[in-house]
């Protein structure tokens, strides 16, 4: 689903950012001991040297919340004045309520519409998109948009394929209208014949938890990572490109492009298929690790703390995740540096 921002619209996009990653940092090193491999051997298949992990009584909305009170002092935004909140999740508190219900409450914006939205990896994509139709559309004024996993907590620590990738972290971002031409175009989609290649398998209706299931681990992410590295450095070039085109964007105006932080070598391999230059690229997984949602505002705001990302700027995000969903967005930054 390719969609460009109609020139009749009103002008939306993110005032606020703010993010939030728990104190314990765990180095490549540590997983490796467990795993029997080198700190070498995992930044070499993944670029990650270190990764933050939450605390045994942390859950994603005590990671959500404090990343949500950053973007709304940064946006100059009371949470009573919120009409929207979603949280972009696959480690929610608990099945129900939704974690969006809790942050909403613990924010002060407990009458404003709030829900989980599941697209693992995409979810931030996903969620901007939905804030930004909301806010164009008059439904809302303002909305909040988060990422927020604690994926510690559905990872086999004794699982090469996933244990050296996925960490804990949240971003938070405002969105509502702004003077400029924030949000220039999305685009969305999802191909179900892939979803067994990423999946947790346990835990909902098809295979409620039992006694068996715990012990056959099936409540922890099980990965086809050679299939999902052939689909996302297929699929995230071709989204990005016809996004592009759809918007009448050229790569050379992009000023920076902030993917998922997903492998290191799937980042590379899409900058170089699309002729994105490094110093454009915003690269964090060696100190944060794969934290699905959160990673693309994570991403955000460590290009913001070194100057790369100014008002105005050009941005391209882009993601792909289980389902198999993908996702890429283009704006022109509103927030202020």
């Amino acid at each position: 689903m390719i969609a460009r921002v109609s020139g009749d619209a009103p002008p939306v996009g993110i005032t606020g950012l703010g993010t939030h990653v728990p104190e314990r940092v765990v180095s490549s090193a540590d997983v490796g001991a467990t795993l029997g491999v080198s700190a070498e051997w995992i930044v070499e298949r993944s670029g990650i040297r270190e990764r933050h992990v939450a605390a045994l009584e942390e859950a994603a909305s005590d990671l959500a919340v404090p990343a949500a009170r950053e973007a709304l002092e940064r946006a100059g935004v009371a949470a009573g004045d919120l009409g929207l909140v979603i949280v972009a999740t696959a480690s929610p508190d608990m099945p129900l309520p939704a974690t969006a219900s809790i942050v909403a409450a613990e924010l002060g914006a407990a009458e404003a519409a709030a829900y989980d939205l599941s697209a693992a990896s995409t979810g931030f994509v996903y969620g901007l998109a939905q804030a930004y139709a909301n806010v164009a559309a008059g439904l809302v004024e303002r909305a909040l948009v988060i990422g927020a996993e604690v994926l510690s907590r559905i990872t086999d620590p004794a699982d090469r394929g996933t244990a050296i990738l996925f960490a804990d972290g949240a971003g938070a971002v405002v969105v509502e209208r702004v003077p400029g031409a924030g949000f220039l175009g999305f685009d969305l989609g999802s191909d179900g014949s892939g979803a067994s290649d990423i999946l947790v398998p346990a835990g909902g209706s098809r295979a409620p938890s039992t006694e068996a299931t715990v012990a056959a681990g099936l409540h922890s992410i099980q990965m086809n990572g050679q299939r999902i590295f052939r689909f996302s450095t297929r699929v995230t070039a071709e989204s990005i490109e016809q996004l592009l085109r759809e918007c009448g964007v050229s790569i050379g105006e992009i000023d920076l492009y902030a993917p998922h932080q997903s492998n290191q070598r799937i980042i590379d391999h899409t900058a170089r298929r699309l002729g994105i230059p490094p110093e454009k690229v915003v690269v964090d997984i060696d100190r944060y690790g794969n934290t699905s949602s959160a990673s693309i505002p994570l991403a955000l705001a460590d290009a913001e703390a070194h100057g790369r990302l100014r008002k105005g700027a050009t941005v391209l995000l882009s993601a792909v995740g289980a389902g198999l969903t993908w996702g890429s967005a283009l704006l022109r930054w509103s927030a202020a540096a």
